[in-house]
């Protein structure tokens, strides 16, 4: 009996495969406004009950409503001109405005469990704040008219049928009429007052370089937890970074692996009337953060970190103990010059002469994290210095902004208020000895002064993409000067 039982379980397997197939091959679409939005595999669009379910990311980003996540009672509250709603994941009762609606379908919970996305009703939230919805069923794409689309023209216009890309079309009327409307290309408008001309994530740090004028809007979203970066009137340069990743939406993502705070870096041209661009850090955990725009084409969002408990150690019979770290290394080269040499080499040099001198100092012991092309890992550099119970932390490094020359000069780097003097003495003597542009202190989240337990450091030596700074910091005069601005500043900071 058990036998045939497993026999008719097999067939009926064989017969729902190949629809099973076929539904899980077809990616879904959403269209807002007449703007495809990119979907990554975790965020297609479900239908549970006949109801269209969309990854809450997507309302909060795209529909620019207000979305907080209550992660113990998993409360959605979502909030749009007058209206707010309160949906519980697993409940098929919603609050709209204090009463309570009954929906199709209940709030979800999709993915793994370490990155889980909630999938919420979107004709319900259409319905309540405004938004009008289509979903065409064969193209598996949900049309959606926000209300400030639909104060100007109330309807949504829907592809046709035929070949993908075609422009013809047919009309939906939403509720209210109107005429029909012309979907907006993912092209911005020609009145920008600013261009994206490149972004990276470094030492826990988004870089933006832009030319012309922007104000940058950051702000933190929750469910899950983000920081948006928007830059209005701003469209992607004609030579934006040709090695990021832009499909023919203007849409893009990185991914971060080395930075335990940060998924991905996602950008999109997210309106193009006016044109405006938003940078998305996806991140594991609420987060702090700083914004750096100095108006000199150079915008940084630095996250920040709360502060950790100083320590002191001793060196060998009774020495002070510094760790000097050479920054990148072996596989990891760094930042690239413009004159094509790596940031790695500078920075060894550099490490190298300050372990030279340091060594004269019969009062101090020098540890290094590397003295040659090989590449210890950020969490090997900390390991380092906390098991040694180091004094002080300094890491060299050399600066870059991508397809921008103008940024130039030495800047110090720090986390902790207990390396607070440190970063100022040392960024006084690298003035003294390179002569550079004064950038100032930087507190931050960079990891390595995030996560040492003693005063530490990192030092900007120098923009290896500025072709004044790149000049000098090759030459020997100024390597060694340098070295021996870092030494004079320990002493000071050791009172010696």
């Amino acid at each position: 009996m058990k036998k045939y039982g497993f026999v008719a379980f097999l067939l009926l397997f064989l017969l729902l495969l190949p629809g099973l197939t076929q539904a899980a091959g077809k990616e879904t679409h959403i269209n807002l406004d007449g703007r495809a939005l990119s979907l990554s595999k975790d965020e297609q669009v479900k239908t549970i009950s006949n109801t269209v379910m969309v990854p809450l990311r997507l309302i909060t980003e795209e529909l620019g409503y207000k979305v907080t996540w209550a992660n113990k009672t998993q409360t959605v509250t979502i909030e749009q001109g007058g209206t707010t709603l309160k949906l519980i994941v697993g409940s098929k009762t919603a609050q709209v405005n204090g009463k309570e609606v009954k929906m199709l379908a209940a709030p979800m919970l999709s993915g793994s469990s370490s990155t889980k996305t909630t999938f919420v009703p979107l004709r319900f939230i259409g319905e309540q704040t405004g938004a009008d919805v289509k979903w065409d069923s064969d193209a598996k794409t949900v049309y959606v008219k926000s209300a400030a689309a639909l104060s100007g023209n109330g309807d949504v216009s829907v592809p046709g049928k035929g070949s993908a890309g075609s422009s013809q079309g047919s009309t939906v009327p939403a509720p209210g009429g109107g005429s029909e409307i012309t979907p907006a290309t993912n092209q911005p408008s020609t009145s920008t007052s600013a261009s994206l001309k490149n972004l990276s994530f470094s030492e826990n740090r988004l870089i933006l370089a832009v030319e012309g004028s922007v104000t940058p809007k950051v702000f933190k979203m929750t469910g899950p937890d983000r920081i948006v970066v928007d830059l209005a009137n701003t469209s992607f340069a004609a030579n934006f970074d040709s090695g990021l990743p832009l499909d023919s939406s203007l849409t893009g993502q990185i991914g971060i692996e080395e930075y335990p705070d940060v998924k991905d870096v996602r950008y999109s041209l997210f309106s193009s009337n006016p044109s405006t661009i938003r940078v998305v850090l996806d991140l594991t955990k609420a987060v702090n953060y700083s914004v750096v725009d100095n108006k000199d084409g150079l915008i940084i969002i630095d996250l920040n970190t709360s502060e950790a408990e100083p320590s002191q150690g001793e060196g060998k019979e009774g020495q002070r103990l510094v760790v000097i770290d050479a920054g990148h290394g072996g596989s990891d080269p760094g930042a690239g010059s413009i004159t094509n040499r790596n940031e790695k080499e500078f920075t060894l040099a550099v490490a190298l002469k300050v372990q030279k001198l340091l060594e004269q100092e019969s009062w101090l012991d020098v540890v290094m994290t590397r003295d040659d092309d090989t590449y210890p890992t950020l969490q090997k550099r900390v390991k380092l210095a906390n098991d040694l119970n180091a004094d002080v932390f300094v890491s060299i490094h050399g600066n870059k902004v991508d397809a921008n020359p103008i940024p130039n000069g030495v800047e110090t780097h720090y986390t902790n208020k207990n390396s607070q003097n440190l970063a100022r003495i040392m960024q006084k003597y690298m003035l003294e000895a390179t002569g550079l542009k004064d950038r100032g202190l930087k507190p931050g989240n960079l990891y390595v002064t995030k996560n040492t337990k003693m005063p530490a450091v990192l030092l900007e030596c120098g923009f290896l993409s500025n072709p004044t700074d790149e000049k000098a910091m090759y030459t020997e005069e100024f390597q060694q000067s340098l070295a021996e601005g870092i030494v004079a500043g320990l002493k000071e900071f050791f009172g010696q």
